[in-house]
């Protein structure tokens, strides 16, 4: 059966406008009449050879003879072969300097990975390894630096091989997004490390997400009181950019890497079952490294002890809240408290980071140990008699706070919710105690408050002299506002030396052992403190607090020595002012520092009874406490808020039933 397909010439027109179709994009200069008629010849017989035309069907179906098709086939090629060189002859001939080539013209102009590839391969493959050294940094960072080595990074995380595997499943969009959130969480985890790092070495803790944030403040102050407020405003600009940094560069490294597993999976799939099975068979057989297991989830153990954390501070609050509203002394009138000391003049002084440490470290002790031994020799020559012991603070290396709040009201507040809880109740302190007698004026000498202290109300002060009220007209001693020689100087001339129709019961606090140490005063004679307007010149001769703390050694030493300069005042001023009425309670508020009493330290601090009357320390003969100012290695030790319940037992109206020395 034969199909005829009937066609017809195509005008001239869209025979030139097919021809012009055929030539390259950037186009041909427009060649010559006879040039372009022959090339258009030409094409239609390039098209004619290459495939059949209708009219070449027609003749084909209808039967036309062979060899006469042949000789047409011959002579078209010959025509299509020629037709092209004329072209080409005309155009040369019509053009004779032909534009650039057409390839030429639209190449772009190379960029820098073209011109230096070696140096744009090996930029890839550094930032490729900084990004994973990053990632690996921040998945096993520890959060003690007593377990930062070399070793602790040279373990297989699982949380990294969890992670590769995830987003190698995931699809493009997510992934991405996944990555980002895996580098910024991996970011925060390393901030709350390096502050577990300050903290661990200031307080002997770890940071406390819920209620540690304000102590960032007090750090920036202290920074300020150290360096000056132009480099604590550089190092807390520094910190800022530091953070944010870092939270940016692990999100870009986590997404760097994950697109370049996601390019070259089957290796990375590879690479990812090579490294679980890895640290499965490390983990199996316990393999370790420096005592660190080669098998790490250091960080997903980290996030658990840290999700612990929160859980347990919240249950503690609410079972701190009911154990603050109990007290057995909330009810007892006011007539049977404290009678075994009416008509004394009690004061309670806290001496800043006076701690175990200052009596028993082989470079501190001697010096310290000299002032207590020939204090207690003066006193005695004065009349006067010491008891000594041990009570371990409920803080360390600083927040004083609490330890001053856990020793006044029997409650053990070892952390900033616990204090806030408890002033902000009716919990009876101490201090407090006295007041409800009515038989004592309470006053608080407090250098270390600049500004407003709502918590004298739940203290139970009649009246605070803050920093503002003391009347110092000299230099500060680093953090320390005054020295605390001119802090009882003012007590003297503001409250102790003048007439009362009631005895003093006074709360001090003295500060000039409070970190940096440096400078320190001086001790002078007491009719030279005037108003401090002398210690400028002794603060300009003092030393460097940046200086001193370049060496441990030197620290050590300086703290020593601010130690000695506190005690000395103490027992001066005792010995000048005091009189046969005095009854002198003095002890240290927690132990300085890590750098100062090493790691691991205890938080013992020293406490001591100092009284003219023998029957004030009668009372206490069942403490067994060292009969001097410095409590002996013997000595017991009681925890910290156990001291306001055997003291009010002590000297209640039944002495006799005071409470045995073993701790509650």
């Amino acid at each position: 059966m034969s199909h005829t397909t009937s066609s017809r010439p195509l005008p001239q027109e869209e025979r030139n406008t097919a021809t012009e179709e055929d030539l390259p994009p950037d186009g041909l200069p427009e060649p010559a009449p006879d040039a372009a008629e022959a090339a258009s010849d030409g094409g239609e017989a390039t098209a004619d050879a290459g495939e059949a035309t209708p009219e070449q069907d027609t003749v084909a179906s209808e039967g036309t003879d062979p060899e006469a098709a042949t000789e047409t086939e011959t002579a078209t090629e010959t025509e299509a072969a020629t037709a092209p060189e004329a072209a080409t002859e005309t155009e040369a001939a019509t053009d004779p300097e032909p534009d650039p080539e057409p390839d030429s013209a639209a190449r772009p102009a190379p960029g820098w990975r073209d011109r230096h590839p070696i140096a744009a391969r090996t930029l890839a493959w550094t930032t490729t390894v900084l990004a994973a050294v990053l990632v690996l940094v921040t998945l096993l960072l520890p959060n003690d630096p007593a377990r930062l080595t070399p070793a602790a990074f040279v373990r297989i995380p699982v949380e990294g091989i969890a992670g590769a595997a995830l987003l190698l499943v995931l699809p493009q969009t997510v992934r991405r997004v996944a990555a980002v959130l895996a580098g910024v969480g991996l970011a925060l985890l390393a901030v709350l490390d390096v502050l577990d790092f300050g903290f661990i070495g200031t307080l002997g803790r770890g940071f406390n997400v819920v209620f540690d944030w304000p102590l960032l403040g007090d750090g920036a102050s202290f920074l300020q009181d150290s360096i000056g407020p132009a480099g604590a405003l550089g190092v807390e600009i520094a910190a800022v950019v530091l953070v944010l940094a870092l939270l940016v560069l692990t999100a870009l490294a986590v997404v760097r890497l994950s697109n370049l597993m996601a390019r070259h999976r089957a290796t990375a799939v590879g690479t990812t079952l090579v490294l679980g099975t890895a640290w499965v068979l490390c983990a199996a057989l316990g393999l370790q490294i420096a005592g660190a297991p080669v098998a790490s989830r250091s960080t997903s153990d980290l996030v658990q002890a840290r999700m612990d954390g929160v859980s347990a501070t919240l249950k503690d609050e609410r079972a701190f809240a009911k154990e603050a509203a109990t007290d057995p002394y909330h009810s007892t009138p006011g007539s049977q408290l404290l009678t075994g000391l009416r008509g004394k003049d009690v004061i309670f002084t806290f001496i800043e980071s006076y701690g175990r440490s200052a009596v028993q470290d082989p470079l501190m002790a001697p010096g310290v140990d000299a002032v207590l031994a020939k204090g207690t020799k003066r006193l005695r020559a004065a009349g006067y008699s010491a008891r000594s012991g041990w009570l371990t603070s409920a803080t360390y290396g600083g927040s004083s706070w609490l330890g001053h709040s856990t020793f006044l009201s029997g409650l053990w507040i070892d952390n900033q919710q616990r204090y806030r809880t408890v002033t902000a109740g009716d919990h009876l302190t101490l201090t407090k105690a006295f007041q409800r007698t009515g038989a004592w004026r309470t006053v608080g000498i407090m250098p270390g408050v600049t500004k407003g202290w709502p918590e004298a109300s739940w203290y139970g002060l009649d009246h605070v002299y803050d920093s503002r009220e003391l009347g110092y007209k000299g230099p500060k001693f680093s953090w320390s506002t005054m020295p605390d020689q001119y802090s009882l100087s003012a007590f003297q001339r503001l409250e102790h030396g003048r007439p009362h129709d009631k005895p003093l019961m006074s709360e001090i606090i003295l500060t000039s052992s409070h970190n940096p140490w440096a400078p320190l005063p001086k001790t002078l004679p007491w009719n030279k403190v005037g108003d401090g307007s002398v210690y400028h010149s002794v603060e300009k001769a003092g030393k460097n607090p940046v200086d001193v703390w370049q060496q441990t050694d030197r620290v050590r030493t300086e703290y020593g020595k601010s130690i000695q300069y506190s005690l000395n005042s103490l027992i001066s001023y005792v010995e000048k002012y005091g009189n046969k009425n005095t009854v002198l309670v003095f002890l240290g508020d927690h132990q300085p520092v890590a750098k100062v009493s090493g790691d691991h330290a205890s938080r013992d601090v020293p406490v001591a009874l100092v009284a003219h009357d023998p029957d004030v320390l009668k009372r206490i003969s069942n403490w067994h406490w060292t009969p001097s100012l410095n409590p002996g290695h013997q000595a017991p030790v009681w925890r910290m808020d156990t001291f306001r319940d055997r003291f009010l037992k002590a000297y209640g109206p039944h002495p006799d039933s005071a409470v045995s020395p073993a701790a509650r």
